[in-house]
């Protein structure tokens, strides 16, 4: 008999997490690093319900060398020092640090990187969710077989399972269809 592995919620970064820096920007140091309203008490929720907690986030500042991956180490320690407080943790962060054009698995909407977590974790993708703030996040979700929560409204090009607000509104659909 196999055993069935453990629902996971992953979680984009920016836009989901933290503030999204503008256009063409991007977060490089940890000190700009500023959680959003409620989503570390929406991630410490999801953890308490069972759900594994991870990152999955496209970093093409690192491609283009405006940010170092040292730095994506540094803010992974604010994020989880936060989370402590809270009594939880992210379980795994995976980044993409490829550039648009690099045709690689793992940038979003490919699948990659919840597919190398799922195996290393032991994760089962159908019981899983992906939360995100745009489309890349949804169609990633879909492909790896998780339902999905869009944050903010829905783009036409996409059927997100759920559209909310915040992570912490997220975090109260996903807990409460599970209870």
């Amino acid at each position: 008999m196999s055993r069935v592995g453990r629902p996971a919620v992953f979680l984009d970064r920016d836009g989901t997490l933290n503030t999204r820096p503008p256009s063409h920007s991007y977060v490089s140091s940890p000190d700009e690093f500023a959680w959003l309203d409620g989503a570390a008490e929406g991630v410490a929720l999801l953890a308490r319900a069972g759900y594994a907690p991870a990152v999955v986030s496209n970093q093409r500042g690192i491609a283009r060398g405006l940010v170092e991956e040292r730095v994506l180490r540094q803010i992974e320690v604010r994020i989880q020092d936060e989370l402590a407080a809270r009594d939880c943790r992210i379980e795994a962060f995976r980044y993409c640090p490829h550039d648009l054009d690099d045709q690689c698995a793992c940038r979003k909407p490919a699948p990659g990187l919840l597919l190398e977590l799922a195996r290393e974790l032991d994760l089962d993708l159908g019981r899983s969710w992906v939360i995100g703030d745009s489309e890349s996040d949804v169609l990633a979700g879909e492909a790896a077989g998780c339902k999905t929560v869009l944050l903010g409204a829905p783009p036409s090009s996409c059927r997100p399972d759920r559209v909310a607000g915040s992570l912490l509104e997220a975090a109260r659909l996903i807990t409460a269809e599970r209870a």
